[in-house]
């Protein structure tokens, strides 16, 4: 994803509300965000999001309804790496580090933290 196409804080929640939700019109994306800001803000950053090709948009009717044009995994995993390239100097140990460092994970966390470092330890034998 360039920098151009990278979502915004703002665009990344209509994404996750997206995801969640599945294929959506403006106002339930906008109830769902629970904006305070007005309607036409959530309208305009949906038109962007269609210029930047992060969602797709049908017309049935009246309705303008969008979706994800790429699924969550993708999404968050883009967001992940550059994440990750721009704050932690390309090192993913250097953001878990900072994650568990700054928050207490609870035991289940943890262990699915565990069992994933173990199947990436496999996976390198």
């Amino acid at each position: 994803m360039s920098k151009k196409t990278s979502p915004t804080k703002g665009e990344f929640e209509i994404l996750q509300a997206l995801w969640k939700l599945g294929p959506s019109t403006v106002r339930r994306v906008h109830a769902h965000i629970g904006r305070t800001g007005a309607y036409t803000t959530t309208l305009k950053l949906l038109q962007i999001m269609t210029e930047k090709r992060l969602v797709e948009r049908r017309i049935l009717g009246r309705a303008h309804v969008y979706t994800a044009a790429l699924s969550e995994k993708q999404g968050t995993g883009e967001f992940v790496r550059e994440l990750v390239g721009r704050f932690f100097g390309g090192s993913p140990a250097h953001l878990v580090l900072q994650v568990l460092g700054a928050s207490k994970p609870k035991p289940a966390e943890i262990a699915a933290i565990r069992r994933l470092l173990n199947e990436f330890k496999d996976r390198q034998k």
